[in-house]
């Protein structure tokens, strides 16, 4: 799938935002981090700086992503949730709560988010091919 420059920003952004929800970034979510920053089409020193200073920058603007598709949206959604058992502990409120503004920001059903949030959580972290890899910007 095809997505434009503006929408891969979105999706990085996003998942930055979501990983500092907990005000803690493990080393899993940073590796996932890089991967996806740079598949996006992103400098490797660009995702890195991000996300050492996710949680300390305050000028980031804490709004949920809207995306151009419903599609793109669902595939965040899957990342999102993902990412926040990567860590295998369990999904930090704040982390839901941000994943369920993006699934009202983007026309998505909720039905939809807690299917996929019991998959996430039986999975917790185990390797998966993220979404995100079925992407490509241009």
């Amino acid at each position: 799938m095809k997505i434009t420059v503006l929408d891969a920003s979105n999706y990085f952004k996003g998942l930055l935002l979501l990983i500092r929800k907990d005000r803690q970034i493990s080393q899993p979510e940073i590796d996932l981090m890089k991967s996806i920053g740079e598949w996006l089409g992103f400098e490797k020193e660009f995702c890195a700086n991000a996300i050492n200073e996710i949680l300390d920058n305050t000028y980031i603007e804490d709004v949920p992503p809207g995306f151009s598709t419903k599609e793109l949206a669902i595939k965040f959604i899957k990342d999102g949730l993902y990412i926040a058992f990567v860590d295998h502990e369990d999904i930090h409120p704040d982390e839901e709560r941000w994943l369920i503004s993006t699934i009202q920001k983007n026309g998505l059903d909720l039905d939809f988010f807690l299917i996929e949030m019991e998959s996430a959580r039986k999975k917790r972290g185990q390797p998966s091919r993220l979404e995100v890899f079925d992407l490509s910007v241009g």
